[in-house]
């Protein structure tokens, strides 16, 4: 797969996401938000008012430091694919 259809596949998975309404379990969410700040370069720090949901966030981008762009991109895209696997 090239660098571009990764990212259009990334693009589909985040849009899926987004217009999903039903809860998402926490774990999964951070593994989501781990991977999608990865994805897309944006290195800014948790901004929850909830020290805790910080320090959460933190450290799952703490998990993801040592993958590159492209990989981030690829673990979203399962992630989200095996979610919905079995969801209508």
């Amino acid at each position: 797969m090239t660098s571009e259809e990764l990212h259009i596949e990334f693009e589909d998975a985040v849009k899926r996401i987004n217009a999903y309404t039903e809860p998402f379990p926490a774990d999964f969410l951070l593994r989501l938000y781990a991977y999608y700040k990865k994805a897309t370069n944006d290195y800014g720090r948790p901004n929850s008012s909830k020290p805790i949901i910080n320090a959460f966030k933190t450290n799952a981008l703490f998990q993801v430091q040592n993958i590159s762009q492209d990989e981030a991109k690829a673990e979203y895209i399962k992630l989200v694919n095996n979610y919905f696997l079995y969801r209508k």
